[in-house]
């Protein structure tokens, strides 16, 4: 049977997830996802060029599936871009909480030192993704005059860096987590969480405050801790998917 390119791409996709979850990343080939599609090389290699490609896609469609979630929010005409802001924040905090068993198990590969040009790879498709609706939030407050920036994009981008910036901070925080200090953890991660969110209030020209990036104390303790608990990679976890 002759499927559409997009629809043969999105099974290759879920494949290599399902795979990647259950064998682990490292523990997974190429020739893994071809047999279990039934493709042939051939047909694989004309949609990805490597398994890294195929991570990159995984990554991308997570992103892709977090800002279609919030697209109701984004488009609420009755809130203020404050508000949608702060509101598409708390939905992306909820959505990761759902998924923590797909994000360990592929932070858990990119997080390592060796994988540095793939995770600014994934960096890359993750904030293309994004990128438009954080945009359009802006200039809506620009319009509003809630929020005061010379440009929207650069504004948008410059929060994204934020957030990918936090990556040192963010493997501190997991290193005191496996070692048995969940308290220690928490503290970095929520220190560095407090600090960004002053900063963005600053780019975005609001109030001291404002911002809600982290949620509360317990909620990020909490993630800490489902983090520290979630199956690791490649222990058969099944796919939720994005």
């Amino acid at each position: 049977m002759i499927k559409a390119p997009a629809v043969r791409r999105a099974e290759l996709i879920d494949c290599a997830q399902r795979l990647f979850l259950q064998k682990g990343y490292e523990r997974t080939t190429i020739n893994d996802v071809i047999a279990a599609t039934a493709l042939s090389k051939g047909a694989f290699y004309h949609h990805f060029r490597s398994k890294e490609d195929l991570l990159e896609a995984i990554a991308a469609r997570f992103a892709r599936q977090a800002i279609e979630q919030t697209a109701p929010v984004s488009s609420d005409t009755s809130l203020d871009a404050l508000q949608r802001l702060n509101l598409l924040l708390a939905m992306t905090r909820e959505w990761k909480g759902e998924h923590l068993p797909e994000l360990r198990a592929m932070f858990t590969t990119l997080l390592k030192p060796d994988n540095a040009v793939l995770y600014h790879r994934i960096v890359g498709a993750v904030f293309q993704a994004m990128a438009p609706t954080l945009t359009a939030v802006i200039e809506a407050g620009q319009a509003e005059g809630v929020f005061d920036v010379a440009d929207a994009g650069v504004a948008a981008e410059a929060l994204l860096w934020l957030g990918e910036g936090r990556r040192r901070v963010v493997v501190q925080a997991l290193e005191a987590v496996e070692a048995g200090d969940a308290e220690a953890g928490t503290d970095l991660l929520l220190r560095r969480l407090r600090a960004e969110e002053a900063m963005i209030d600053r780019i975005l020209g609001l109030p001291p405050g404002s911002i809600q990036l982290a949620g509360s104390n317990d909620f990020i303790r909490t993630m800490i801790v489902a983090w520290q608990t979630a199956p690791r990679e490649g222990v058969g976890v099944p796919a939720a998917t994005k």
